[in-house]
């Protein structure tokens, strides 16, 4: 089959590779999309991956074209989409529910085979049925918005809550949706992209500027979350807290980016400083909103392109441009 792999640190090729074989609780989806993200830049980065090559795509969904012998859950034919996560469930992280910091992390398409193929293996308590409702294509989407779910689930956002997020790529938009529906009395987007912006303006955010100095909020906001892993943004949105507010660590930053804080500010304002990684009991919650409306994938997707546009698809990404990019390996 044709997939695409991740051979070197900043280089990647699309190429054939031998097709995928399910093991007894596993089924072979065939991927009808395939969402690139900030963790594949990280990958191709050198980070992430304990060893390369390998094949990225750990936002994807398909059809199920192979069962493994004791699959009973799944028959062939049935739409899915994956949830990449795979956990020990044997260390003392998993053994406390916090499995996604288990000790033995690992993630389809980030440490093994992923969906950026013509064909993916998956366990099968980690495919979701999709309804007849939802179009196969699009649900590559839950697993970003599922990573936005658990954001939420650690922030715990009161009724009446400002809110500020920084970025407005698709986890920023992701964020903003959920915030409205949580109870916000006002989301605000800052980017530097400009045209970024247009698009949280048409989703309904109540400002946006390229800078929170252009937002009236002197005492700060109760919610501020980092959607960038940019360290100037960082920097700044620790400092709009408000007092007794919540700072979350949402975006994916590179492992040296350090940020500074003032201690005795966060002890006499009782602010909080926490960060949210990757999934956790938040995937089928996910597929359910998804299939509710709650993203609109044509706001969302911005560029859907073939597996063998792979590569130049990483490089549409890196530069900022467009939003949820996918590539659909079994298109036309």
């Amino acid at each position: 089959m044709k997939a695409a792999v991740i051979e070197s640190v900043g280089n990647a090729v699309v190429t054939e590779v031998p097709d995928p074989t399910p093991g007894p609780r596993q089924v072979v989806v065939e991927v009808a999309a395939c969402g690139l993200c900030g963790t594949d830049l990280h990958i191709l980065q050198g980070e992430f991956a304990p060893t390369l090559p390998v094949v990225p795509g750990h936002e994807f969904a398909g059809t199920v074209v192979a069962l493994g012998s004791e699959v009973t859950e799944l028959r062939t034919g049935d739409r899915v989409a994956v949830d990449p996560s795979l956990y020990c469930y044997e260390c003392r992280y998993c053994r406390t529910g916090h499995n996604n910091l288990c000790e033995r992390w690992a993630a389809i398409g980030v440490t093994t085979t992923g969906g950026a193929a013509e064909y993916a293996v998956a366990p099968v308590a980690n495919c979701v049925k999709l309804p007849d409702h939802v179009r196969t294509r699009d649900a590559a989407l839950i697993e970003p918005l599922s990573c936005a779910v658990r954001g939420y689930d650690v922030l715990k956002s009161q009724l009446g809550a400002h809110v500020l997020i920084y970025g407005s790529g698709t986890m920023g938009l992701m964020m903003l949706e959920l915030a409205k529906r949580t109870g916000a009395v006002s989301v605000d987007v800052v980017d530097l992209n400009e045209e970024r912006l247009k698009t949280a303006a048409h989703l309904g955010c109540s400002a946006t500027a390229t800078t929170p100095d252009a937002l009236e909020r002197p005492g700060g906001w109760e919610l501020v979350i980092d959607a960038t892993g940019n360290a100037a943004a960082i920097q700044d949105g620790l400092g709009r807290v408000a007092k007794a507010g919540t700072f979350l660590q949402f975006g994916v930053a590179d492992y040296a980016t350090t940020a500074t804080i003032e201690p005795y500010r966060i002890y006499n304002q009782e602010i909080t400083i926490t960060g949210s990684m990757a999934v956790l009991h938040s995937y089928e919650r996910a597929a359910e909103l998804f299939a509710t409306g709650i993203l609109d994938p044509e706001v969302f997707i911005s560029d859907r392109l073939p597996l063998s546009a792979y590569p130049q698809a990483l490089e549409r990404f890196a530069s900022g441009v467009g939003r949820k990019i996918v590539v659909e390996p079994t298109a036309g």
